[in-house]
């Protein structure tokens, strides 16, 4: 497909992991075509989850305040975006019009909006908060500048989250011209890094939603379907299930393309069936990839590289632990996949191990070569080797893993079963 994965992770967001197919597929799936009967008897799974509160949001500018203070940073400013909900749960899309908060390390945070969306951004900001509009042929950056100068930060150091638009960033220094305008990574994602209890309970329960709607697709497949059908399917069963969402959808020789095809085959028997999918529950993600084999026993060689690879997912799992770096997980991963004749290097197992998760995706920090980042209590990631041959098949399991204080625990409900029901639950 011509759609990135990873920007079907955005697309499936709260309004951003598979394809960019979830609200494509979200919107045909209630076409006349009948729902199969697995998919038909799925009911909600979202009872007993609450979204973040304004406490734990207030919980968690107070910690950013005390990254601020250790990185030597005046202020932070956001703009709209999956940051700007974390601290604030303000949810806006971005465009050629500033919209965002300033952060000080001291002093109440402020919004900046358009005038003409301040009846709008009221609804959305803490109450009592102070807000600063701007009118259509004014500075939006003016009202930054001043906002960071009345909190004595105007010849200081200001952070800004890697994600804003070189427009605004630019903006702000030339507004800014006695201060420093650097990154706030070191804040942003140094607060989103660690997963709470109730991250992890959200995403926890995302997964368990994912894997069900995965294992009533691959329940529902038959010759002859597209992988956009069956992609429509999987955001049927993540709508019935509570939680919108969708999938990549890969059949036999197409799965070797870890991001799919411009040109897809239909399903035949004996296919390697690859769906990597997921969806949001109150805003935060998840992302599972399940590789069956379709209508006939698996043959010799699909399951050899299925077994490989579900190996190298348990070495990451079991080399996850705290300190340790997270190049060492990607390694251990790789080591498995190489000793068993795929390697060297990335030439099968073509992407990292895995990437971090919360509100994104695909977010700090990253299972890869090269990063020595230690792994902490809290981190959450996927765990998401595979074999890509081209031509042949590809073969991935995809996981959610978080890090505890002895080593790491799975947010799914259980790891990939076998290619004949790869969607235990």
């Amino acid at each position: 497909m011509g759609v990135s994965r990873r920007r079907w992770l955005g697309a499936a967001g709260t309004g951003t992991l598979g394809a960019a197919l979830a609200p494509r597929a979200e919107a045909q799936a209630a076409t006349t075509k009948p729902v199969p009967p697995a998919i038909a008897a799925l009911a909600p799974m979202t009872d007993g989850v609450a979204p973040i509160g304004a406490e734990e949001r207030r919980a968690r500018v107070e910690r950013a305040r005390g990254l601020m203070a250790k990185h030597e940073l005046d202020a932070i400013v956001i703009a709209a975006g999956s940051t700007l909900d974390y601290f604030t749960g303000a949810r806006w899309g971005n465009s050629e019009r500033f919209f965002g908060v300033v952060i000080p390390r001291r002093g109440e945070a402020a919004w900046v909006t358009p005038a003409f969306e301040k009846d709008r951004a009221l609804e959305q900001v803490p109450a009592g908060s102070e807000v600063r509009a701007w009118e259509e042929h004014e500075s939006p950056y003016a009202l930054l500048a001043g906002i960071v100068h009345d909190r004595g930060g105007a010849s200081g150091r200001i952070g800004v989250e890697e994600t804003m638009p070189f427009v605004f960033a630019d903006g702000l220094a030339q507004a800014l011209p006695a201060a420093r305008v650097v990154s706030a990574t070191p804040v942003t994602a140094g607060c989103r890094m660690i997963k709470d209890a109730h991250e992890l309970a959200l995403m926890e329960r995302a997964a368990l939603i994912t894997v069900t709607a995965h294992r009533a697709v691959f329940a529902s497949l038959r010759e002859g379907l597209t992988q956009a059908e069956v992609g429509q399917m999987s955001a049927e069963a993540h709508r019935r299930l509570g939680m919108r969402g969708g999938s990549l959808v890969l059949f036999g020789a197409d799965a070797a393309f870890p991001h799919g095809t411009t040109k897809p085959q239909p399903l035949r028997r004996g296919d390697v069936v690859l769906i990597d999918g997921g969806g949001r529950l109150h805003g935060y993600a998840s992302d599972i990839t399940r590789t069956g084999v379709f209508g006939a026993p698996p043959t010799d060689r699909q399951r050899r590289v299925w077994d490989v690879v579900r190996k190298a997912q348990q070495a990451a799992f079991e080399a996850a632990r705290p300190g340790v770096a997270c190049q060492e997980v990607d390694r251990a991963a790789r080591k498995v996949i190489e000793d068993a004749g795929f390697g060297p290097g990335y030439r099968y197992f073509t992407h990292r191990l895995g990437h971090g998760m919360g509100l994104d995706g695909h977010e700090w920090t990253y299972l890869v070569e090269g990063n020595q980042t230690p792994l902490q209590p809290g981190m959450c990631f996927s765990d998401e080797p595979g074999i890509y041959i081209p031509g042949e098949l590809g073969v991935r399991h995809e996981d959610m893993i978080a890090i505890t204080d002895s080593g790491a625990r799975n947010l799914g409900p259980k790891w990939s079963g076998t290619p004949e029901e790869p969607a235990v639950v």
